[in-house]
């Protein structure tokens, strides 16, 4: 007699709670993700709704992002204390509490106020979604797992902008906080019935250390994003801010070499492929926000896009991205994930150095080829760098490594979005002091005063449309800078994947708290 080959259902039913987990994990992930740029969009309209100044607006944004920073690092301990399940449950429910409050702000102190709290929640979700990914998928399967959660965290910051700029012009900018009740009830049932939960650890407070941390990374967070309004360190306030950024740095790294348990483990420092994991998770959290920073505008303002069609133009991004990611999940338990890093950065690289021969007489085919290209990269490098940096840690780490990789991308997003921002404001000038030397009444005779005064009105007419067109290309040159910068960035991590170290798999069931 032949035996059947069909699963038992057992297996199937495992299978398919498995599959639940995963879809609610990864609801959670997109909508703490796409909250950290769907509101970028939407800034004028809060404005004039807020009545709030033009520079006072922006800290709708930087509440989010400084509290979120400062909390991804207690997830770890807090996860320990209460468990997974229940601190998923808690982060989901105030999540999408504090973005219901969000959306019925009346004036700018309770929109900071309401923000803040959800980056408070916001900052749990990431971790613990990769936390719960790993814990329910066996270890030679680990790659396909953090396919499936990077694609949720690669794609949500290309989508939002577009999201939110599609809710904000159909229906009101308060819907773009609104949108997180559908997905997050979505993703409360979804843990809420088929999650497990993992063993709580009786762990110390490291308070000295989190306050330590806490301040390094509130003062590099406000120094990062002041710095631009501020003219950076010809300002007093940017020393006082980098001062106590320095400070909490280094007096954290005196009471972590001194104490037995700190806020961050001791045991993930030592770990060679967690170190060079987060020093890459920097590093893309730069290319990846940074470039989406640059694109949106540059294609507005140097091509007339409207905001439809540049999302329209900068979607192949994402679509490479999940190419690359449903590609690299199979193939990583049978390549070296080095290997797959080293293809990763050389599509990336590539296409910055496509993006830094970009033009004002090219068409949009260059933005979708390119993009296409970094998609892919950016889904190679993403998948085998997160399985390598969790294969040679014991699980329960995992939660704190998963904490800190998001930090770290966190803080590289925020750090290259700033230099790309100060870069393209300076090298603008630069561009253009360069470019209006050489227009001289040899070159062009307009701007001869005695042809300009024959000439009248047209002579002014001409010399508006000149200098208007010297700025066109002098910003054209400027993003071109910056997309240079970012190849040498994304070049210079190539010798780091010799850093990483390649375990042995072994094969085993996933471990039963998450499914339990």
């Amino acid at each position: 007699m032949v035996a059947s080959s069909a699963p038992a259902p057992a297996e199937l039913g495992w299978k398919l709670r498995r599959a639940l987990i995963t879809a609610s994990v990864m609801a959670a992930t997109i909508m703490q993700v796409l909250d950290s740029t769907i509101a970028n969009v939407a800034l004028p309209h809060m404005q004039a709704s807020l009545s709030a100044g033009q520079d006072t607006i922006v800290w709708v944004l930087t509440s989010y992002i400084v509290a979120s920073a400062i909390a991804t690092p207690l997830t770890g301990w807090l996860a320990d204390r209460v468990g997974v399940k229940r601190l998923l449950v808690v982060a989901i429910i105030g999540f999408v509490l504090a973005s219901m409050m969000c959306g019925a702000a009346q004036n700018l102190a309770q929109m900071v106020g309401f923000r803040t709290v959800q980056g408070v929640f916001g900052a749990f979700l990431v971790p613990l979604a990769q936390t719960v990914m790993l814990g329910s998928y066996p270890r030679e399967r680990h790659g396909q797992a953090m396919a499936i959660w990077g694609m949720g965290v690669m794609i949500g910051p290309i989508m939002g902008p577009v999201l939110g700029g599609w809710l904000t012009e159909n229906f009101d900018w308060r819907w773009v906080f609104y949108i997180n009740l559908p997905i997050g009830v979505l993703a409360l049932t979804g843990v809420g019935l088929f999650l497990g939960e993992t063993a709580r650890v009786s762990r110390r407070f490291d308070l000295i250390g989190f306050a330590l941390l806490a301040l390094a990374i509130g003062a590099l967070q406000l120094l990062l994003d002041r710095g631009e309004s501020e003219a950076w360190f010809e300002s007093w306030e940017i020393w006082i801010w980098a001062g106590l950024a320095l400070s909490g740095l280094w007096m954290l790294v005196i009471h972590m070499s001194t104490e037995a348990e700190t806020i961050i483990p001791m045991a993930l420092l030592r770990d060679r492929n967690v170190i060079t994991a987060l020093a890459f998770s920097m590093a893309l959290g730069m290319i990846l926000l940074a470039g989406m920073a640059l694109l949106p505008p540059m294609l507005q303002l140097l091509f007339g896009y409207p905001t439809v069609t540049t999302g329209l133009v900068l979607a192949p991004r994402g679509i490479g991205t999940l190419i690359a990611m449903m590609a690299v999940g199979r193939l990583v338990g049978r390549v070296d994930p080095r290997l797959l890093i080293f293809v990763g950065l050389s599509l990336t690289s590539l296409s910055l150095y496509q993006m830094t021969g970009f033009s004002l007489e090219m068409d949009s085919r260059p933005v979708v080829v390119s993009g296409l290209l970094q998609g892919l990269g950016l889904g190679f490098i993403f998948v085998p760098l997160n399985t390598l940096a969790f294969a040679t840690i014991a699980p329960r780490w995992r939660t704190d490594a998963a904490g800190l990789l998001t930090l770290l991308r966190g803080l590289g997003a925020s750090i290259g979005i700033s230099v790309v921002t100060a870069l393209l404001s300076r090298n603008l000038q630069v561009s253009h002091a360069d470019l209006a030397s050489q227009v001289t009444p040899f070159t062009v005779p307009m701007v001869d005063p005695a042809t300009a005064r024959q000439l009248g009105g047209v002579g002014d007419t001409a010399l508006a449309m000149l200098d208007l067109e010297v700025n066109r290309q002098a910003l054209m040159i400027a993003y071109v800078d910056d997309f240079r910068l970012m190849m040498v960035i994304c070049l210079a991590l190539m010798p780091l994947i010799l850093l990483l170290r390649r375990p042995a798999v072994a094969a085993g069931p996933p471990p039963a708290a998450h499914l339990d």
